[in-house]
């Protein structure tokens, strides 16, 4: 007699029919298996790429991490083997001078962090966090071919100076050029924002193991940012002066080719969160109806006024709903139900509660936001008057090789390469004993000692470039490894802020709001860059110009160290108003996001 056949389709039938009989699974081990399949399951709504709810035993974590991290160095090995020499292709190759130059790169640099808000609204919004990563990176690869083309076709260039005056570019070779960098620079504004939230959403927060992880991940991905810098500016910038732009600009291509590859290989192993609208028209809706409602004698009597949906999750696409907070009370006048009895209208006119809670989590991280860019001024002293200070120093090892000024900078990487792994694998659970803080310290403590460390590190340079200036010995200058307390405290301070801010935007933000969250202090450093550029011209209009001021076209005549002295003021001064400002702060997770608190909820 032929046996019975289970159901087609039936998850748990194993098959298991002997000749003579049939073998049933027991109602217990059933229950369990579909217990232990729910408890699977990511928590935070993500799903894998055929749309279903992500599996945590197939997707995400360190499955998925190391194809995004790859991303992020061959980006920042570009980014840096482009940034580090680009002055002097712009002065030795297409003939500016070098002030112009200098201006052009900073507010290059300037323009591709500022441009993080374009690729971070276009992922919320529109595409994704991953689309956006690889439609960008796409572009990003087209800007470094476009810059290559430059480099190595000789009609896209000045002809070699034989006679002077040189030739200088023309307005087609120079806008090839700015063209190639531009696409580069929105290259740089995708991606930047999205890769650490699209590696932070590879864990889920309701997962305590995960969420350790994913603090971890945040650290290595510092570490892999190090990484790429570290061999943009030292063996690219080698390649550059000993080989050729041609090369030292095509290795760098070649290696974000590959990295469009590897991210895409990675497809079966993330977990994604689908585009949830644009926020900042959300934030606009709460403005324009609390503000009505306002001017309409609306008042928030009780919480039980205010207007969510019935859903158990919200009306934005994707995201979970916010409970109610007392913080920024003027805002709640959106939910408030005027008309009971009518239905819902328009989100010009009604909001929801947790639409008003995404507002004011972005309101919430502003004055954090504000008390840091101050330290993004001192972090562009690396690629410019750092540099300026090793041009001047000794920087031979042995008879033979030369520490090209370019690659200075590598003191702080270096510096980065070796803190990281030592906070990690050591610093964190001896802090985490006396604090009892799982991450040993939060994210705005961290950032506060980055921020304290900075001033050392600008009193440190102000320091050495005195004692370089009054010992001048055209026969035995200064060694280059003085300037080594300045890159390890900068490396230091950036060590601290930079991780820490990953981790506290990223916390602070909602479902819908990740992406800008991180472009929020991405931005940080291209506004940085640009006060940088516009606090020079202050001084230097202010103190005589490039002949008679401090900030000379020849630092032996300036008096470089008094504009440190004036960075050091301004970070000390900073760090006060950031001291303020932290404790003062109240997370959307409650006070323990402080620096007072190192309790979590």
């Amino acid at each position: 007699m032929e046996q019975p056949k289970s159901a087609a389709g039936d998850p748990y039938d194993k098959s298991f029919i002997q000749p003579s009989m049939e073998k049933f699974e027991d109602f217990d081990q059933v229950f369990e298996k579909e217990e232990s399949l729910s408890t699977s399951l990511v928590s935070n709504g993500r799903v894998d790429f055929h749309g279903k709810v992500a599996d945590k035993k197939k997707t995400g974590g360190w499955k998925a991490s190391p194809f995004i991290i790859v991303n992020e160095v061959a980006e920042r090995l570009a980014f840096f083997a482009v940034a580090v020499n680009m002055v002097a292709y712009l002065v030795f190759e297409m003939r500016q001078s070098l002030p112009r130059a200098a201006t052009h790169v900073t507010d290059w640099i300037g323009a591709a962090y500022v441009l993080t808000l374009v690729g971070a609204f276009l992922a919320d919004a529109y595409l994704g966090r991953f689309k956006t990563i690889i439609i960008f990176s796409c572009v990003y690869a087209v800007g470094m071919v476009l810059l290559t083309l430059s480099a190595s076709i000789d009609s896209l260039r000045p002809p070699p100076c034989t006679t002077r005056p040189c030739n200088k570019a023309t307005d087609g070779q120079t806008a090839f050029l700015y063209g190639a960098l531009g696409l580069i620079a929105l290259g740089t504004g995708g991606i930047k924002p999205c890769v650490s939230s699209f590696g932070a959403d590879q864990f889920d927060e309701a997962d305590s193991r995960e969420v350790q992880t994913k603090y971890a991940f945040f650290n290595w991905f510092f570490f892999a940012i190090n990484i790429g810098a570290l061999l943009g500016i030292t063996v690219l910038v080698y390649i550059q002066d000993n080989k050729g732009w041609t090369w030292g600009f095509g290795i760098p291509t070649m290696a974000m080719i590959c990295s469009i590859a590897i991210l895409a290989a990675g497809v079966p192993y993330y977990r994604y969160q689908k585009p949830m609208g644009s926020p900042f028209t959300r934030f606009i809706q709460v403005a324009v109806a609390s503000a009505r409602n306002h001017f309409n004698g609306v008042e928030v009597v009780r919480e039980a006024d205010l207007y969510e949906v019935k859903t158990n999750q919200s009306d934005i696409l994707g995201a979970r709903k916010l409970p109610h907070s007392t913080q920024y009370r003027f805002l709640d006048k959106a939910a408030v139900v005027t008309d009971p009895e009518g239905s819902p209208k328009s989100r010009w006119m009604l909001c929801t509660v947790t639409q008003v809670e995404e507002f004011k989590c972005f309101i919430r991280v502003l004055p954090v936001w504000t008390s840091t860019i101050a330290l993004s001024i001192s972090f562009s002293q690396l690629s410019t008057f750092f540099v300026s200070q090793a041009n001047k120093t000794n920087r031979h090892l042995g008879p033979n090789f030369e520490i090209p000024a370019g690659s200075v900078p590598v003191f702080a990487a270096i510096n980065a390469l070796i803190l990281v792994p030592i906070y990690e694998k050591w610093m964190v659970p001896t802090i985490r004993r006396r604090t009892g803080h799982p991450r040993g310290l939060t994210s705005l403590q961290r950032i506060g000692v980055g921020l304290f460390v900075s001033i050392f590190a600008l009193g440190s340079a102000a320091l050495v470039e005195k004692k370089r200036r009054d010992h001048l010995n055209p026969l035995s200058k200064m060694s280059v490894f003085w300037l080594l307390p300045q890159f390890f405290l900068i490396g230091t301070a950036e060590v601290f802020t930079y991780v820490g801010q990953l981790e506290f935007f990223y916390d602070e933000a909602t479902d819908g709001t990740r992406s800008i969250s991180s472009a929020m202090f991405l931005s940080e450093i291209g506004i940085g860059s640009w006060l940088s550029t516009a606090l020079v011209k202050i001084i230097d209009s202010a103190t005589g110009g490039e002949e008679q001021g401090w900030l000379r076209h020849d630092l032996n005549m300036g008096k470089l160290d008094y504009f440190y002295w004036i960075l050091t003021a301004i970070n000390g001064v900073n760090f006060l108003v950031y001291l303020w400002v932290a404790r003062r702060y109240n997370g959307r997770h409650g006070p323990s996001t402080s620096v007072r608190d190192g309790d979590e909820n």
